[in-house]
């Protein structure tokens, strides 16, 4: 997921560098635990030599662990920062699964589609494409006739507040309930077989986990120039999550195929 927007830093920090500390106890870019992953992959059914494609796909979590799903099968994975795809890289080869996942440095967006992954996966990246809907279509240019599309997006739990609204730089029709969210797969041409509702507990260890990561790096590096800003940027993001948008916001992971 995206890291917070509209801070006021006391100098240029590099975010990309600093939202790869923030998730490095937790490459699953998102509130969602291992277990339900997992859960998430093996109801995708897909063969062993499937192809998949992870659209902003951070540190590689999701796509390595489709591989462990099918042994046969080989991964591409597209994302903006050098750090998440240099941990990509390296997880791939801790794991003995380098020669199966080939990355991208760019653009979600840019990356050429040919229209046949098995499994496409655009999971708390939908803003890459400019929300949910958009997602769908241009995501969607990359899943074969019989392939399964997976993507996790935000929801209104419950009618947001004002301040969710202003944690979150969002506006109320930005998201919508988890009906809503169902309607929408459903008009874009999509009906969903499966899908995870992330609980509260996934949630606080994500937000838990971003913020201590990143606050551990800042005082275990005391003299570094982004010391003070990975400070600001862990302290303001907890305010947000804590007085904001938390149980107010929450994440679906949906298992989509084409209706």
């Amino acid at each position: 997921m995206r890291v917070s927007a509209g801070l006021v830093l006391t100098r240029a920090v590099d975010r990309q560098r600093l939202s790869s500390i923030a998730h490095s106890h937790h490459p699953i870019a998102a509130p969602i635990f291992g277990v339900n992953v997992n859960r998430l992959l093996r109801r995708a059914g897909r063969q062993p030599a499937a192809r998949i494609l992870d659209l902003g796909c951070g540190e590689g979590a999701w796509a390595l662990q489709a591989l462990a799903h099918y042994p046969d099968g080989h991964a591409d994975g597209v994302d903006v920062s050098p750090y998440a795809l240099e941990r990509a890289a390296g997880a791939a080869a801790a794991r003995g699964l380098a020669d199966r996942l080939t990355l991208h440095e760019r653009d979600a967006r840019t990356y050429v589609p040919d229209g046949d992954y098995d499994l496409v996966l655009c999971v708390g990246s939908t803003h890459v494409f400019g929300g949910f809907g958009e997602t769908l279509k241009l995501a969607g240019r990359h899943v074969n006739a019989d392939g399964i599309l997976m993507v996790g997006e935000g929801f209104w739990q419950v009618p947001p507040t004002p301040e969710a609204l202003a944690a979150l730089h969002a506006k109320p029709e930005e998201f919508t309930d988890l009906a809503g969210l169902v309607d929408a797969a459903e008009q874009a041409g999509w009906t969903p077989v499966y899908a995870h509702v992330s609980d509260a507990a996934e949630w606080d260890d994500y937000e838990w986990s971003w913020v201590g990561s990143l606050t551990e790096w800042a005082l275990d590096n005391p003299g570094h120039p982004d010391a003070a800003d990975a400070l600001t940027v862990a302290r303001e993001h907890r305010d947000q999550w804590l007085r904001g948008y938390r149980d107010v916001l929450g994440f679906a992971t949906l298992v989509l195929r084409r209706s």
